[in-house]
């Protein structure tokens, strides 16, 4: 007996499982491998989020089931972050829903929206749970070919004319995997695609407050009647270093909102009552921690960015997220340059094609470990055989 559904054979293998199985193998072996692949945060969560986590998980009333939308007091704590970020007036009670992560939302947002058959355009590169997410739905996946030419800039007027008719467009920016960011005008054109187009919009905020110099990053619900065909997806996992805890929320239209609720309702019982409490707290906030995260960031990019400089590899330098996307020799595919830095530096990369077929030719580098081990790595990338023709 087959007991495995199709939806499930069809996912294809986590792009990052070989690599970590290779890393794995060499640290068993005694190398000392940086990882320089995944994009979680190095940094601790601050003292006083952990402090209110403890003192919140101390009352017993805090361990009963929370509400389905999550407690009240994250929600208007969201509410008010929309408020003072970014001047945009969010109810709490009809357009804020708590999200056990801004991924599992994402996935969830597909399984409430998308019928078998309807498209949905995804940026391409883009983050790979997008495609993962649209497929388990049987929907039909479309690019949404994003460039350096354009500076990754949706170029929406060049989509086909099929493309045009998808039933969700997916943004992301600051972009995973690219680092690109844009100005509010990006998403005004946006809304006014999905007007035209009867398409619905769901952009993904997740490094919104990771920043540089004086780049504030745009929402999409700043745009006039936003919220009529679009939400906004944001998580505390890189602005607050609460990867591992597990909060995040998503904003916007109400409808589709108290769609995704019902179908949450039916599938978990929100976050954990002193985990929401805390994220509010952090919400709450003068937001110091991710100015001071940023900075931190900022300067591991410039080091590594003047190094790459300096050995002739090419990247832009990005104001914001915690990724640098660095163009590859031009004698090597993605997937053989990050062997080879693998292999003679013990460094793990990813290779851009993971996040989609525009992705080849690049290779993404997180900023997640201090400052020296930033020197290592670009000590052992002085001394890598093959890269003498860059």
């Amino acid at each position: 007996m087959d007991i495995i559904a199709d939806r499930v054979k069809q996912i294809p293998p986590y792009v990052f499982a070989d690599f970590q199985r290779k890393k794995q193998e060499m640290v068993a072996k005694g190398a000392d491998v940086i990882d320089l692949g995944i994009g979680a945060p190095d940094l601790p969560a601050q003292s006083s989020m952990i402090e209110k986590l403890s003192e919140e998980a101390k009352k017993t009333a805090n361990h009963r089931y929370s509400s389905f939308q999550g407690c009240k007091e994250f929600r208007e704590a969201v509410a008010a972050f929309y408020k003072k970020q970014y001047d945009a007036e969010i109810d709490p009670e009809t357009e804020v829903l708590t999200l056990i992560g801004s991924k599992e939302g994402l996935v969830q947002l597909m399984q409430t929206v998308i019928n078998p058959g309807e498209g949905v355009l995804v940026p391409n590169p883009g983050y790979p749970a997008y495609r993962t997410a649209v497929r388990l739905v049987n929907g039909v996946v479309y690019d949404l070919p994003l460039d350096a030419s354009c500076n990754y800039r949706p170029k929406l007027d060049e989509l086909s004319e099929q493309a045009k008719q998808a039933k969700l467009l997916l943004l992301n920016y600051p972009s995973n995997p690219t680092a690109a960011t844009v100005s509010v005008d990006v998403f005004e054109a946006a809304i006014a695609f999905g007007r035209k187009n009867n398409t619905f919009i769901a952009h993904d905020s997740a490094y919104n407050l990771i920043q540089f110099g004086n780049y504030k990053a745009p929402s999409i619900l700043q745009v006039d009647g936003a919220k009529e065909l679009a939400v906004e997806f944001g998580t505390l996992s890189k602005n607050f270093n609460m990867a591992g805890w597990r909060i995040g929320y998503v904003v916007g239209n109400k409808k589709v909102i108290q769609a995704l609720a019902a179908l949450k309702s039916n599938m978990d019982t929100s976050q954990f009552l002193p985990i929401q409490k805390a994220a509010a707290k952090a919400l709450n906030s003068d937001l110091s921690n991710p100015r001071e995260n940023s900075r931190i960031y900022e300067e591991r990019m410039h080091v590594l960015y003047d190094a790459l400089h300096r050995l002739g590899l090419e990247a832009e330098k990005p104001r914001g997220t915690i990724f640098l996307w660095v163009k590859v020799p031009g004698h090597y595919t993605s997937s053989a340059f990050a062997d080879l830095l693998l292999e003679q530096a013990h460094i793990i990369v990813t290779p851009g094609h993971f996040f989609g077929s525009a992705g080849e030719g690049f290779i993404r580098i997180a900023l997640t470990v201090p400052l020296d081990r930033i020197q290592t790595v670009i000590a052992r990338l002085e001394n890598v055989k093959g890269m003498e023709n860059v």
